[in-house]
């Protein structure tokens, strides 16, 4: 998007409100300062405010209100439920935010297809809980499933602790309706498990944090839901013990349904509140689960805990009882959030290094630290390589030599033949690193994409790109 673009948005003035109350209806407006502020930042706590917000029900409004942004040049920011922690959904430039949480229909769940059909603003877990009720599963599982919406999921290709043995959202999107920027419709995708005709425009949308459409419907690939799950913990004196015990599992031929991990850091924060003995003064600390047949899963954690003994694992336990096994994703959740807390500087990184780097990687982390001066801790998805870094510095640690740092480490990453975003996506918390991973060429493409089906450059400005 050229930069004289974003400087020829026009404020909005009172007769765009009038038209725009004509447009969406006047109960789906909002203009009150008070509950403007809601919608100004998301769970990435940058914030900008909007001039107004549109509250969506149904794709026309969304299409009325593109037409209308393109007259009178102002940005459109779309929003699920705010859970993004890269800055996607906030209005770095003002304008308006559509929000598309009222947009929250389970239109089917189809047990003979093995498919759904969901608004965006269906929140995650409500889809797992209706599937559920059919016999099916729905694996995508963000930490903040109960929270956060499908069409969030869908923008930023959500992962998620299952996403080792099951894939993440892309993989269970067979097809989408989306509004373009232009107002117009589009259908992508299909409703059967294969389909080759023309691109792969649904490919194409999943992940493209909200800037290239606004999807309005989704249809999703279920699978058979697991008979019985169960849960392994070990405690290590180190994390290098730890990933080396998953690349072990992993290469034993067993695929687990989760690879879990804490690091000492992270220990000390919610240590004390893991079910298990020894917890609290480990090392690292391993979560492995595997899902199916209760004979074939008692086989498979055998076999993990006999791999993780022979790469060092002090102890192992079984948590076969589903009630401790909620309470440790209890703690697993928690862990950002207490780490937040306690940090005057807090820069959260979701990082993923191939798996054969899982464990050099890590066991670079404190010379990291030394060199920038950086509390680094690390938890996240062990089985995909997604290590989840949250950064951490003191309230009189120099700006710059904090961002220093940060590129620091994510070099590093790279230099490992791995990527600088894993599952959070680059909104406007991270576009300043895309060129660290993306050479200029595939840049100028991408930028090309969005121009041609934003040719008005009204959908979620300052994104992805540096402007």
């Amino acid at each position: 998007m050229p930069k004289e673009t974003l400087r020829s948005y026009r404020p909005i003035t009172k007769d765009v409100l009038e038209r725009l109350r004509d447009a969406v209806g006047p109960d789906k407006l909002v203009t009150d300062p008070g509950r403007m502020a809601d919608y100004a930042e998301d769970a990435s706590r940058l914030r900008h405010m909007p001039e107004a917000v549109v509250k969506a029900s149904e794709a026309p409004q969304v299409q009325r209100l593109f037409q209308l942004a393109n007259r009178c040049r102002f940005p459109v920011t779309p929003r699920g439920l705010g859970t993004g922690l890269a800055g996607g959904a906030v209005p770095v430039l003002g304008g308006v935010v559509l929000d598309c949480s009222a947009m929250n229909r389970i239109l089917d769940v189809d047990p003979v297809n093995l498919i759904a059909v969901v608004e965006p603003g269906v929140i995650n877990g409500d889809l797992k809980k209706a599937a559920a009720g059919e016999g099916l599963f729905y694996p995508p599982d963000p930490a903040s499933y109960d929270t956060c919406s499908i069409g969030g999921n869908a923008a930023t290709n959500a992962g998620g602790p299952a996403c080792v043995k099951y894939g993440t959202t892309r993989d269970y999107v067979l097809g989408l309706e989306v509004v373009l920027p232009t107002g117009s419709v589009v259908q992508t995708g299909v409703q059967t498990r294969k389909g080759v005709v023309g691109y792969d425009l649904t490919r194409l949308m999943v992940g493209s944090e909200g800037t290239l459409g606004v999807i309005t419907k989704l249809i999703l690939k279920l699978v058979p839901r697991p008979p019985a799950v169960t849960t392994l913990v070990a405690l290590f004196s180190d994390m290098v013990q730890a990933m080396e015990a998953v690349h072990g599992v992993l290469t034993s031929g067993i695929v687990p349904s989760t690879a879990e991990f804490l690091d000492r850091r992270c220990l000390d924060r919610v240590g004390d509140l893991l079910p298990f003995e020894g917890a609290a003064h480990a090392g690292a600390f391993l979560l492995l689960e595997s899902d199916g047949h209760p004979d074939v899963i008692r086989r498979e954690m055998e076999r993990m805990g006999s791999v993780c003994l022979e790469k060092g694992a002090a102890d192992v336990l079984l948590a076969p009882d589903a009630a401790k096994r909620e309470r440790m994703w209890d703690v697993r959740r928690q862990v950002s959030l207490r780490i937040e807390e306690a940090a005057p500087v807090y820069i959260p990184e979701d990082v993923v290094v191939p798996l054969g780097q899982i464990a050099p990687f890590v066991s670079m982390v404190p010379e990291l630290e030394a060199e920038t001066g950086l509390e680094i801790y690390c938890f996240g998805h062990a089985g995909d390589g997604n290590i989840h870094l949250n950064i951490t510095a003191s309230g009189e640690a120099p700006t710059e030599k904090v961002e220093a740092g940060v590129r620091r480490i994510l070099a590093e990453v790279l230099r490992r033949d791995g990527t600088i975003s894993g599952e959070h996506g680059i909104g406007m918390a991270k576009r300043r690193f895309l060129p660290m991973e993306l050479a200029p060429e595939s840049i100028r493409l991408q930028r090309d994409i969005k121009r041609l089906l934003d040719p008005g450059g009204i959908l979620n400005p300052g994104k992805l790109f540096d402007e």
